[in-house]
């Protein structure tokens, strides 16, 4: 038990540090993004910069919602005192990783990288919604073991942005490959990172043999 509080409060702690990070850098230092935009060289289709700055602060936005409501749904104190509560924040998690699902989808053929880094995005885009959907069917079935599994997959993935510019960043400035290259790798690399360890928490940390034997 003592395990699944530190990592409770170092997810917590990641996850405030990373929404306000995002909230300012897209809001208040770079609301442009020319920096990011910069990158993008080589499209296929012509980008609209108003149209995909908008759609950009709807992403950003839907995805600090989703990573806030994720986080409190994993707090044993808040199911405790309310279940309602759970219930309809877990909507609203569900909702937002939706809308974020769709601005992604809006931006794939944008993506720096090209072709390659897009596919990848769209992959991404059907693997969160299912993972999702997955813990919304456990709970209604009342497996909450299996629920509380899908759902830290599901979480895992609201931290998609943070993986991929954090390897960007090593691939590029640390060992010098061109930016779109570090890009289009670090999509792919942080895909299979986040179906990993989610996997490598529930069979460590979350294992419970009782559990198991009941709910599998």
């Amino acid at each position: 038990m003592n395990r699944r509080k530190t990592l409770f409060r170092l997810l917590a702690g990641i996850t405030i540090i990373f929404i306000f990070y995002s909230l300012v850098k897209n809001y208040v230092i770079d609301p442009s993004a020319a920096g990011f935009i910069g990158h993008k060289t080589g499209l296929r289709r012509t980008l609209n910069p108003p149209v995909w700055l908008n759609v950009m602060y709807v992403h950003v936005a839907f995805a600090c919602v989703a990573m806030a409501s994720g986080l409190l749904n994993f707090s044993n104190r808040l199911l405790e005192k309310s279940r309602r509560f759970h219930r309809i924040n877990g909507y609203l998690y569900i909702v937002s990783v939706l809308i974020v699902v769709l601005t992604s989808g809006y931006m794939a053929p944008y993506a720096t990288g090209g072709r390659v880094s897009s596919i990848g995005f769209n992959l991404l885009n059907m693997i969160w919604p299912f993972i999702t959907i997955m813990a919304l069917v456990q709970i209604k079935m009342k497996r909450m073991i299996r629920h509380r599994n899908w759902m830290i997959r599901s979480y895992a993935f609201c931290f998609t942005n943070m993986l991929i510019h954090l390897i960007t960043t090593l691939l590029h400035y640390g060992i010098g490959l061109d930016y779109p290259l570090s890009y289009t790798i670090s999509v792919y690399s942080s895909i299979a990172l986040l179906l990993i360890i989610p996997e490598f928490v529930i069979r460590t940390i979350f294992r419970n043999p009782r559990e198991h034997a009941i709910h599998s």
